[in-house]
């Protein structure tokens, strides 16, 4: 097995190759490879966050997928196009899967396909903005801050908590308050908002919540079943925020804060 993080830890340390090569057990080519390929995805230290399981997918993504026997898409060159002009997810899965089937090769569904292009993104976003289009992603968060309401009947404050929803390109919002966050007012509060945008959009970007996820592993939020049904009804995916990476989902962050001083 390659040691991709011990072979990055020893050339930001300023070892030569030749005895990177000689300490971790591979080829001097296979060390030139993999700092090469850090290089020119912006890698030039590392993070407790960077295993090395996350430095082979994120370095070399198509071997993995050529080792689960699936054609591999170019995901540099997919996070390219998708800065085009009427350039969707969709499109490019489409002729990604026309591109396999004509190589005899199995094709990702697009399900799988938009979930590790949203992996691939949120690392590489480090080293590349991405540049949001319009409609294309919906960040969506329970507010820190709640309000509240005086019960008629028995004069008792109830708290209300605050559902939003907002478009990163236009930061047109949706906000909705409950009474409570649990996991039925979390999917009320997406169809209202689908309801209020007049449409759905190619991915949600919710935060890393108990209602929308059931278990949150490091890296690979795990949808609890009800929230993955809503996604499949209207035909979009989720990619949730990474636990505690408020940069994953910066507009409704920031939206959040500002109305928390009104």
């Amino acid at each position: 097995m390659i040691q991709y993080r011990k072979i990055l830890e020893l050339h930001f340390n300023h070892v030569s190759q030749r005895t990177i090569s000689t300490s971790v057990g591979s080829s001097r080519n296979t060390v030139s490879d993999v700092i090469k390929q850090a290089e020119k995805l912006g890698i030039d230290s590392l993070t407790d966050e960077m295993s090395n399981r996350w430095l082979e997918e994120f370095l070399f993504p198509e071997k993995l997928a050529i080792e689960k026997g699936f054609f591999p898409p170019d995901w540099e060159t997919v996070h390219k196009e998708l800065q085009k002009k009427n350039v969707t997810l969709k499109l490019l899965h489409m002729e990604y899967d026309q591109r396999a089937r004509d190589g005899g090769k199995v094709p990702y569904a697009y399900r799988t396909f938009a979930e590790n292009y949203g992996k691939y993104a949120k690392k590489y976003k480090a080293t590349m903005p991405i540049r949001r289009k319009p409609g294309e992603v919906l960040e969506i968060d329970w507010a820190g801050s709640t309000l509240s309401i005086t019960d008629r009947g028995n004069g008792e404050q109830l708290t209300v908590y605050i559902f939003v929803a907002t478009f990163p390109y236009s930061q047109y919002s949706y906000v909705e308050g409950f009474l409570d966050m649990k996991s039925a007012n979390w999917l009320t509060g997406h169809i209202h908002a689908f309801e209020y945008f007049g449409g759905v959009p190619e991915t949600l970007v919710p935060d890393n919540l108990k209602t929308g996820v059931s278990k949150a592993l490091r890296g690979e939020p795990i949808l609890n079943e009800a929230y993955r049904e809503l996604a499949d009804y209207y035909q979009t995916v989720i990619v949730p925020g990474r636990v505690r990476s408020p940069k994953d989902y910066p507009e409704v962050f920031i939206i959040l804060k500002k109305g928390s001083h009104s």
